[in-house]
């Protein structure tokens, strides 16, 4: 039995509640669009618990009973609300842009699986300037929408890795959802829009509390081949 380096070889990381505190700007994005087209209104809530799908899947939760033109009516609004009219995005957490470094540092793959959109994602990390860390990203508008395991059947092609030699880093319920429905080994991250003990139900490996406490977890990992 020879003991591994490192427990994974690839990280793959959840955006918007892990890496970004985006859930206020996201919410206010989607509170604007659903009065533009004088939907019913939904709480800040209700909004924060679908954040980590794709867009259209989000509102459909939000919206069983309506249309599809009316979904994608919301839609096209918070498009609009989140790539044009906003002129202030949202700020990594604190320690985030330190952390990912050091995990590039030490060796590990990093990846995105985000149900954000292409454009979204592309503008954040340009904001960032953060794109040069993850050679691989894969986004809700093209792939399946979590918590459906393709965007991670998909990372592990294109990484050339095995799912048991991966991790999935997520504060959403859909992130860890998606990580058991392929069988690969998640991390909760307390800090974003669901709470541990739901985030629990969902089988993480452990959790962490702060972005930054991600090495040493990784650190106590012991693994072996």
């Amino acid at each position: 039995m020879t003991v591994r380096m490192k427990p994974y070889s690839l990280l793959i990381f959840d955006w918007d509640g892990t890496l970004m505190d985006s859930a206020a700007h996201i919410t206010q994005c989607m509170r604007n669009a659903i009065a533009v087209v004088g939907a019913e209104p939904r709480t800040d809530a209700q909004i924060r618990h679908i954040i980590g799908l794709g867009l259209d899947e989000a509102i459909q939760h939000l919206y069983s009973n309506l249309s599809p033109s009316r979904i994608r009516e919301i839609a096209d609004e918070y498009r609009q609300e989140f790539l044009v009219r906003t002129t202030h995005g949202s700020e990594l957490f604190s320690g985030a842009r330190a952390t990912l470094y050091t995990l590039a540092e030490q060796g590990y793959t990093l990846a995105v699986a985000t149900g954000k959109s292409r454009r979204g994602l592309d503008k954040v990390l340009d904001e960032t300037g953060l794109r040069e860390l993850f050679p691989i990203t894969r986004c809700a508008d093209e792939t399946r929408s979590k918590p459906h395991p393709q965007m991670l059947e998909e990372i592990l092609t294109d990484c050339d890795t095995r799912k048991h030699d991966a991790l999935m880093i997520g504060d959403s319920e859909y992130d860890l959802q998606m990580a058991l429905n392929i069988g690969m080994d998640s991390l909760a991250v307390s800090y974003g829009v669901h709470g541990l003990e739901h985030l629990r139900q969902h089988q993480p490996r452990g959790h962490v509390d702060d972005v930054t406490h991600i090495p040493g977890w990784l650190a106590a990992q012991k693994g072996y081949t």
